[in-house]
């Protein structure tokens, strides 16, 4: 009897211990790759796919910016020689903007965005490698076509993540553009230090950010779920789901607590207007505000190198670093400008932004020494870092139009300045200096100033943010 006793206790012990150690190892390793599994599928998420494309925008174009003073003296262009290139690197741009837009209607912007961000590498590859000015020519358009095509498309894409998570996030999309820019200056500076050329630089830089291309190629079966359910769904549903009111609630009453919170939520209601039309009044002032800063931020990426070179007498390495001097200065106040617009209202910030370009112009446009051009550069990117934001932000509150027609009629303007501008430049240098031609960013620091009192205009738009909808639950 004991035996036996003893016999049934041992084997229960043992089985028991041995189920145990069994179900927590395998517990244990299905939770270790549950864990890694979220972990992979937050990382490739819609958000960090965006911002991986805006970083390879940024960075290819930085890459070549830095590289403009190489390029120039290889072929040996006079300043409207330059200009004419970069007036070709405009009308490729140009001509994709609509093609760009109608394809991410049709097939969708993820898609499009890829696919454009395949030929932007090769584009400036294909600059690197250009035996003679007529290739050079032909590479430059298809580089600014490419630019011009993926920065319309990944605009899309972000807007469209930025409704699933139902809050601003665009801002720091275009921070992680400028970090991308710095990034490629910053490498083209590097090469420029070595003596490396040009061609080999972009060759080696294209291969570095192309496995973001795999990277940003997410599942469409992802997109919903590392958005978050929100994806596709409107106002009203998110805030049923998140309002825990409503759960014990019938269906009925369910319905109608959507329909008067989406009521309620609703800063506008749609109005019939025009897909297209020109800004007048204030929302005019509000298009030459986002024009004159274009401009600026346009040149600076083509011309601020050539200037140290040309004018400080500074070398090709040193000359590069300019811009990614300029690139620091305005990512930094990107990160920061939510909270700059949040304590001191729109007018004040773009107040703030005008004097500061209005300062650094004048230290740019008159220094002497290379730590006078860089700082000078450095107030120049502080001014223009948070113009767009607050120029979109106020043509969709606009009095006069929708959201949608303010925000692209403000936009033609703005990206007409990013694509005249450097061409500009190129034009004025060519009958007078290089110095006397940045002398216009003077001008134009002037209507950033003078425009700031077009932001304390227009509608008061009610927003229910996500802190004032639990705060209300």
């Amino acid at each position: 009897m004991s035996d036996k006793t003893s016999n049934i206790g041992s084997d229960k012990t043992s089985n028991i211990g041995s189920d145990k150690t069994s179900n927590n190892g395998s517990d244990k390793t299905s939770h270790q790759q549950l864990n890694t599994h979220k972990t992979a599928s937050t990382l490739r998420s819609p958000r960090w796919a965006v911002a991986a494309m805006f970083i390879l925008n940024g960075g290819l174009y930085g890459a070549w910016a830095a590289r403009i003073p190489s390029i120039q003296q290889h072929f040996d262009f006079s300043p409207g020689d330059l200009g004419l290139l970069l007036l070709l690197l405009a009308g490729g741009a140009i001509a994709a903007f609509p093609l760009s837009g109608a394809l991410s209607d049709r097939f969708g912007p993820s898609k499009v965005t890829l696919v454009c961000a395949l030929v932007y590498c090769p584009a400036l590859v294909m600059i690197g490698y250009s035996p003679n000015v007529a290739f050079l020519a032909i590479s430059i358009f298809i580089f600014g076509a490419a630019h011009g095509a993926m920065d319309v498309a990944m605009n899309g894409w972000a807007a469209e993540v930025e409704r699933g998570y139902g809050r601003s996030i665009m801002s720091s999309f275009h921070a992680l553009f400028s970090v991308g820019a710095g990034i490629g200056a910053g490498f083209g500076a590097i090469a420029a230090w070595e003596e490396i050329g040009y061609s080999q630089q972009f060759t080696v830089f294209a291969m570095m950010l192309a496995p973001l291309i795999w990277f940003s190629a997410i599942p469409a079966r992802s997109y919903g779920k590392a958005a978050g359910t929100i994806i596709g769904k409107s106002i009203g549903d998110r805030i049923e789901e998140s309002d825990p009111s409503t759960e014990t609630l019938p269906n009925k009453t369910k319905i109608k607590t959507q329909t008067n919170t989406q009521t309620n939520i609703q800063a506008k209601p749609p109005v019939k207007t025009p897909k297209l039309a020109l800004p007048k009044g204030a929302l005019l002032v509000v298009a030459l505000v986002a024009f004159s800063c274009a401009v600026g931020e346009g040149a600076m990426a083509d011309w601020s190198a050539v200037f140290l070179v040309t004018v400080i007498q500074a070398s090709e390495g040193q000359a590069a670093l300019g811009f990614t001097v300029f690139s620091i200065a305005m990512v930094t106040m990107r990160f920061a400008g939510d909270w700059i617009i949040t304590h001191f209202g729109p007018v004040n910030t773009l107040r703030f932004c005008g004097v500061a370009a209005l300062v650094g112009s004048v230290i740019t446009a008159t220094a002497t020494t290379l730590w006078g051009g860089y700082i000078g550069l450095a107030l120049m990117g502080v001014g223009y870092s948070i113009v767009f934001p607050l120029v979109f932000s106020r043509a969709a509150n606009s009095s006069q139009l929708s959201p949608g027609v303010a925000i692209a009629s403000v936009a033609i303007f703005g990206y007409g300045g990013l694509l005249l501008g450097p061409p500009m430049i190129g034009f004025v240098a060519e009958i007078s200096s290089l110095r006397f031609s940045f002398g216009i960013f003077v001008l134009l620091s002037l209507v950033l100033v003078l425009g700031a009192v077009a932001f304390g205009r227009g509608k008061t738009v009610v927003r229910t943010t996500e802190s004032q909808l639990a705060s209300s639950d």
